[in-house]
């Protein structure tokens, strides 16, 4: 009867979460829209806009340790409550300004830090509880279904602000951003965090060690996972390289292109369609069996359609065969990073220590993001300076090269033994 009710409780998580996320998501994609638009028309430059990218990418690098000791040695609850409500208070605070003395380029980089802060611990601290939320054999569900959310909210975020783009205030963006916020504390402070957790620090009460040890158990405990360190150092050289894809969509499309902005949402949108497709997807199948080698696979798709985004720039395509071309590579960016991800934070769930995943999955953030703002800001003046689809080609071909260096079969065949028995096998 207990394990009834634990189910139950279970399912009611899962669909809380993905609410909660859905809403909140939602909120988020009408401003990053409007925010990144305004920026864009405003300044005209890929710097700028590279510069807020910036504020949004460097505090993650520099808060993820803190919120993986803190999402380890703490109530996962409370730092995601918290969290959200401080994203409140700080887009409460832009609209004041808006108000007052009317929005500048420096009160959108400092809202943009704070909420890069809170969702860095926000983040760390939803990961860390997937296992703790949700039954084992739903984790995939619970993941693609997360991303469906996601996907819903990126299809339906920018197309909502590029229809209202430039017939509404920046203050009601903002307005609605903060409603959206403040449904998303009031499912989060409903959830069960603790439901079917393992973790032994915060559940028996032992003495918490400082931040240091901690830390340093967290990397000890690293050094024993070698796919999971393989996999930290692909991350770090792609979305180093991803900052061309991240700096230069934008500004070719808009700048370049001068794309209107509704028909910019709808590429956006495209994306997220694509996510939404290969997520619902993944929610219905079975798990997938080499997580580590479809990921692989899907990175080296990444590089190609990368370097096919500058092509309108070199052939010239009438508008709407232009159009078409973008609304397919977003939907095929889209469902090919589920494949990518997915599959991969599935298996973290499974083999991460739960009283270890607030500091591992930091970790992975930080070494992920360390070179990011490194990228973006290199590529916000390179784009300044060279020709777009030179730079989209190049950094393709050089991410195609990293992930053939890095992902090699003989690092891959350590993530699946049983591929190396089943070539032998067939070999036989």
């Amino acid at each position: 009867m207990e394990d009834v009710l634990k189910l139950k409780r279970a399912t009611y998580n899962l669909w809380t979460f993905v609410t909660s996320k859905l809403i909140s998501s939602f909120g988020a994609q009408v401003y990053v829209f409007a925010i990144s638009f305004y920026i864009l028309q405003q300044t005209g430059s890929a710097t700028s806009f590279a510069t807020n990218l910036l504020c949004s990418i460097l505090p993650r690098a520099l808060v993820a340790p803190f919120a993986g000791y803190v999402a380890d040695n703490y109530s996962r609850k409370t730092i995601v409550i918290t969290a959200q409500v401080a994203s409140t208070f700080a887009i409460a605070g832009l609209l004041t300004v808006s108000l007052t003395s009317g929005i500048s380029l420096i009160a959108i980089y400092t809202t943009t830090v704070v909420l890069s802060i809170t969702s860095t611990f926000s983040g760390v601290a939803f990961s860390s509880s997937i296992t703790g939320l949700i039954d084992e054999k739903r984790i995939q569900k619970a993941m693609s279904m997360n991303q469906m959310s996601i996907s819903v909210a990126a299809i339906g975020g920018p197309a909502v602000g590029g229809l209202l783009y430039g017939t509404v205030s920046m203050p009601v963006f903002l307005i609605m951003y903060m409603i959206a916020s403040i449904i998303a504390v009031i499912l989060e402070s409903t959830m069960n965090f603790k439901l079917f957790a393992k973790r032994k620090k915060v559940v028996e009460g032992e003495a918490r060690e400082s931040m240091w040890h901690s830390m340093k158990a967290g990397f000890a405990y690293l050094k024993l996972q070698p796919i999971i360190m393989a996999l930290l150092w692909v991350s770090l050289l792609i979305n180093f390289l991803f900052g061309a894809f991240q700096v230069g969509y934008s500004f070719i499309l808009i700048e370049k292109l001068k794309m209107p902005s509704h028909h910019f949402g709808l590429t956006e949108g495209a994306f997220a369609v694509g996510m939404l497709l290969l997520s619902f997807y993944l929610s219905v199948r079975k798990e997938v069996k080499y997580p580590f080698l479809v990921s692989k696979r899907g990175i080296l798709v990444f590089g190609v359609l990368m370097g096919s985004i500058g092509l309108p720039l070199m052939v010239q395509m009438e508008y709407g065969v232009m159009f078409g071309f973008y609304l397919a590579v977003m939907f095929s960016f889209g469902a090919t990073m589920i494949i990518v991800n997915t599959p991969i934070m599935v298996m973290m769930q499974k083999i991460i220590d739960d009283d270890y995943k607030g500091r591992v999955f930091s970790i992975m953030e930080t070494m992920a993001m360390a070179l990011m703002p490194l990228g973006i800001v290199l590529f916000g003046f390179l784009y300044d300076l060279f020709p777009a689809e030179w730079i989209l080609i190049i950094s393709g071909l050089l991410l195609i090269g990293v992930v053939l260096v890095l992902a090699r079969p003989s690092v891959v065949r350590k993530a699946h033994p049983e591929l190396g028995k089943a070539k032998a096998v067939s070999e036989q």
